[in-house]
């Protein structure tokens, strides 16, 4: 019986130390969730002041009255804060431009591609130096990893399948200067999509970001004085032209 209780306790202690060993964990895992995330939002403010070329662990440390040797468990260089702040920028403009496309009917795709258009500009609008980060000049010293690549054709690919519809091919890529041009291009959407289509889309791609930066880099000043307008006149002739009604 003695023996029986022994083993019953040892079994109680047991748990009791594996609940308290996987709470002191939980407990582990959410302040480094926290101070993770005033890591990147110190970051962010950082590039707002000074821009991303600039962004030093060392300074965020101080900011925060964490030694400089503490950040360094977190992000183990600016290049691997950069990497995870690009990565969240792509995510979120992603994120925003998913919701706004499925709340328009998925049967009308010039509303669809308006939703996009929209989303893209709202958030580069209320995000200027998240989108400066990932759609403007490259930082220094800076090479993406590959960890970056999924999370940055999201959007790209998001338009692609809103702009293929209706240009689905089975014929053979002819070869000319445009495929020649767009031969990656063609690799990776598995030579199943109209060349002429793909141009046109990669022609959309460019027009679009080249108003955003336009606008959000100051040099629609004294040019076009309503950018909203503007934005909004180009994406209705942008689907004219490339959009498929019928399709």
């Amino acid at each position: 019986m003695a023996t029986s209780k022994k083993k019953t306790k040892q079994s109680a202690d047991t748990t009791q130390a594996s609940g308290a060993s996987k709470k002191a964990g939980g407990v582990r895992a959410r302040v480094r969730a926290e101070l993770t995330a005033e890591i990147k939002a110190a970051a962010g403010r950082q590039m707002a002041e000074s821009g991303a070329s600039s962004l030093s662990l060392r300074a965020i440390a101080r900011e925060l009255g964490m030694a400089s040797s503490a950040i360094y468990r977190y992000f183990a260089s600016r290049d691997e804060l950069l990497t995870a702040l690009i990565i969240d920028a792509y995510e979120d403009l992603a994120d925003s431009i998913d919701a706004a496309v499925a709340e328009v009917d998925a049967d009308d795709r010039h509303a669809q591609f308006a939703a996009l258009a929209r989303a893209l500009r709202t958030w580069a609008v209320n995000n200027p130096h998240e989108y400066a980060l990932i759609y403007g000049s490259p930082v220094p010293g800076y090479a993406a990893p590959q960890d970056t690549i999924a999370s940055a054709a999201r959007v790209p690919q998001a338009l692609l399948v809103l702009l293929m519809g209706g240009h689905e091919t089975t014929k053979p890529i002819p070869k000319n200067d445009l495929s020649t041009s767009l031969a990656g291009l063609i690799d990776y959407t598995e030579r199943s999509i109209d060349v002429e289509a793909l141009g046109q889309g990669v022609e959309v791609w460019a027009e679009l970001f080249g108003l955003i930066s336009l606008e959000l880099f100051g040099h629609f000043t004294n040019t076009v004085t309503d950018p909203e307008l503007f934005f909004e006149q180009a994406i209705t002739r942008m689907a004219s032209r490339v959009i498929d009604t019928t399709g």
